[in-house]
């Protein structure tokens, strides 16, 4: 008989939740449990990183890193997938990664920078430990200077930003059942992992959350409702939700992307770009530019060539050349 997967991570987790929705959206048999202390060493031996969640297949295999994740167990659940085939497979790869590197600082922001937020997660992820909870507490600031939310202004920008989003999904919600159209994708993962375990989890981001009805029921049900059937936007006529990331990330996510890219070949710990209108400090990280380069890979190797100098004019349509154009 085969084994279930296995999940080890948190229930405030932004990419735990990310993969939990994808595992059902999937029909997985698949089990979520905490790593503590007990199992923390194994799991992070195996996985090569301290960092959650992680994955343990039915092979007894435990594997990190969300995207490749999904694109792994696309190829086990061929008629469920999160990442459809070719160029709407880009598109939907772009939309997704804007989620991953970008608005995850947000997310940051709203838990660490609100004491009734803060205490509430940080509380809950030391399972009452009030010692413990303390100790999270102080990380939470090292993470928002790290991701360039310290200033007021900042904080209010990003704010407004994410309020876009949830007015752009309220509206996608009463045309389509999902972001990119009447299926899932890897998309809805990542925007069902952010309020699953941040803004519609903690008390100060889920008041305004709880402002948008259709974006609120559709967090609750939408992961457990799907029966496996319905088709995605054609790539040539994305939604408006879609439409609205695209436009998005020319201001926002590429010129911090664009910014880590320099820095990581430089070999710089921090760096500054313009964010909102104002330059901010932002700690240099690998994985951003890793990430990024995921994008640039699928456009290199899974496109055939017509179809790959269509995404390439696109990106330049879009004013994402920069970022994605190889």
């Amino acid at each position: 008989m085969t084994q279930p997967y296995t999940i080890y991570g948190g229930e405030l987790s932004y990419f735990t939740r990310k993969l939990e929705a994808a595992m059902i959206f999937y029909g997985a048999d698949f089990s979520i449990q905490s790593k503590s202390p007990d199992n923390a060493a194994e799991i992070e031996q195996r996985s090569g990183t301290h960092q959650v969640p992680v994955l343990l297949t039915p092979e007894n295999w435990m594997v990190a890193d969300t995207t490749p994740l999904l694109m792994m167990l696309d190829g086990r659940f061929p008629d469920r997938r999160m990442f459809p085939p070719g160029k709407l497979g880009v598109l939907t790869h772009i939309v997704e990664e804007y989620f991953d590197e970008w608005i995850a600082r947000t997310m940051v922001h709203y838990r660490w920078h609100y004491p009734a937020s803060a205490e509430f997660a940080s509380l809950r992820m030391a399972r009452g430990n009030a010692e413990a909870a303390a100790r999270v507490r102080a990380w939470g600031p090292r993470a928002c200077r790290a991701t360039g939310t310290d200033s007021e202004h900042q904080q209010q920008q990003a704010e407004a930003e994410y309020v876009r989003i949830l007015e752009a999904l309220e509206q996608q919600l009463m045309e389509t059942p999902y972001a990119l159209g009447s299926r899932p994708t890897a998309v809805d993962c990542i925007v069902l992992g952010g309020l699953r375990a941040h803004t519609h989890m903690d008390p100060d981001p889920k008041r305004v959350t709880s402002r948008y009805p259709r974006v609120v029921t559709w967090c609750e049900e939408a992961a457990d409702t799907w029966d496996g059937n319905g088709e995605l936007s054609r790539f040539e006529e994305p939604t408006s939700f879609a439409r609205f990331v695209l436009e998005e990330m020319v201001g926002t996510y590429q010129p911090y992307v664009l910014g880590n890219k320099a820095a990581r070949e430089a070999g710089a710990k921090a760096f500054h770009v313009k964010t909102y209108g104002e330059e901010v400090s932002y700690l240099s990280r690998p994985y951003p530019e890793r990430s990024r380069q995921m994008v640039v890979d699928r456009i290199a190797r899974s496109l055939p060539e017509d179809e790959r100098l269509e995404v390439k004019v696109w990106l330049q349509e879009t004013g994402l050349s920069a970022s994605f154009g190889g």
